[in-house]
């Protein structure tokens, strides 16, 4: 008996798309003239500022000076309309950022660590706070201050802005904390370790990338906010850069174009710095690698 044996065919699974697809180049060439979309509505305004402060007869038009010069930053830079509110501003936004870290890690923790009832309640609140707008409360905040004689005062200033900036702070620092793992903090409470101590010396250090996240947020909110200190703050000798900027506009429309492009460089550099600065020292992810053994 013969027994006449059938190749089987094989089925060919369909190929993936190839990287030469028709398809695939129409969403690559969608996708980059999207980009140079959002690029170019960024690079607009930048280069009229970078064009502008220039150029001494600089307009709302962007155009490259007949002759650049550095008369508007000669005439910007003295220390009642420059030196004095950017030291001003840095006073104002390090003091808020710093206040509202550490109010935020304080009130992280236990939000991160023990569980409550209270706990998602109080996250509501904090979520809440945080879609409130500025404007909204400060003809109360004004009249509180008023009462409590902190009107145009510095430090009352920076513990309002603490307070504002304080539930998004608390939000950002839970969900950096809840990284970290719990069984480091509970080998330190085997050594005999406070809650405290081991926040201090495990948890604090662990999540450095994201107290600088939080941190730059709060300084960043700080140093570009212009309502605020220009309620609270009445004297010109107290007042931030970002209220300076308002003197470049003068009375019937006019407006020193010029000199405002350059003050605004100038009042960007600290900004760029410190982002520079805190990226390069401490780094883009936490380093728990290897720290707790399976």
């Amino acid at each position: 008996m013969t027994v006449t044996l059938t190749p089987i065919k094989a089925v060919r699974k369909p190929s993936p798309l190839s990287l030469a697809s028709p398809r695939r180049k129409m969403s690559a060439i969608l996708a980059n003239l999207g980009l140079v979309v959002v690029g170019v509505c960024f690079v607009l305004p930048l280069t009229w500022v970078l064009l502008a402060a220039f150029d001494t007869r600089a307009t709302y038009q962007t155009q490259i000076p007949r002759s650049p010069s550095l008369e508007n930053f000669t005439a910007i830079l003295t220390p009642e309309l420059t030196f004095i509110p950017l030291l001003n501003s840095l006073v104002i936004s390090l003091g808020t950022a710093a206040l509202t870290v550490t109010a935020a890690l304080l009130a992280a923790y236990p939000l991160s660590r023990y569980q409550s009832r209270f706990n998602k309640p109080f996250m509501y609140t904090v979520l809440f706070g945080t879609s409130l707008p500025i404007t909204a409360i400060m003809v109360p905040v004004y009249s509180l201050f008023v009462q409590l004689n902190l009107l145009d005062s510095v430090p009352g200033t920076v513990l309002f802005m603490a307070a504002s900036s304080l539930p998004i702070a608390i939000y950002m620092t839970k969900n950096f904390m809840d990284s970290v793992p719990i069984s480091l903090e509970e080998a330190a409470w085997m050594d005999g370790a406070s809650a405290m101590r081991a926040l201090q010396s495990i948890i604090i250090p662990l999540m450095r990338p994201g107290i600088a996240v939080v941190a730059i947020f709060v300084f960043f909110q700080a140093w570009g906010n212009f309502f605020v200190p220009f309620i609270l703050l009445l004297s010109p000798s107290k007042q931030p850069a970002s209220i300076s900027i308002y003197t470049f506009f003068g009375q019937y429309g006019s407006i020193a174009y010029g000199q405002l492009a350059a003050y605004s460089l100038i009042y960007a550099v600290p900004v760029m710095a410190l982002y520079v600065l805190v990226s390069r020292g401490i780094g883009g992810s936490f380093a728990l690698a290897g720290a707790v053994k399976g």
